[in-house]
C-alpha cells in the first residue's frame, strides 16, 4: 500500500516533531479496511499517545492529520 500525507498532516508532523517514518511504521503494522480510521498509539519518545486520522481508498492510505493527545484523553 502507498502511504501519502496531506498538507495538514505534514504541518502537524513538523509542529509536533513527529517523523513520517514513525507514522508509516504504525500504519504498516495495522490491517486496515476501506474508509476512515482513527488510530491512537503510544510511541516511545512522546509524552502523550499519538492520534493518527487516515483515509483508505483502494491501495492508497492518506494521512489526514497526526498529533499527540492531551493528558487524560486516552481512547
Amino acid at each position: 500500500m502507498k502511504i501519502t500525507f496531506s498538507r495538514h498532516a505534514k504541518r502537524r508532523g513538523k509542529l509536533y516533531k513527529i517523523s513520517e517514518e514513525a507514522v508509516k511504521n504504525i500504519l504498516e503494522r495495522k490491517n486496515l479496511s476501506q474508509g476512515n480510521h482513527e488510530i491512537i498509539e503510544d510511541i516511545e519518545g512522546f509524552k502523550y499517545p499519538l492520534k493518527i486520522v487516515i483515509s483508505v481508498e483502494k491501495d492508497i492510505i492518506t494521512v489526514i492529520t497526526n498529533y499527540p493527545l492531551k493528558k487524560g484523553r486516552k481512547k
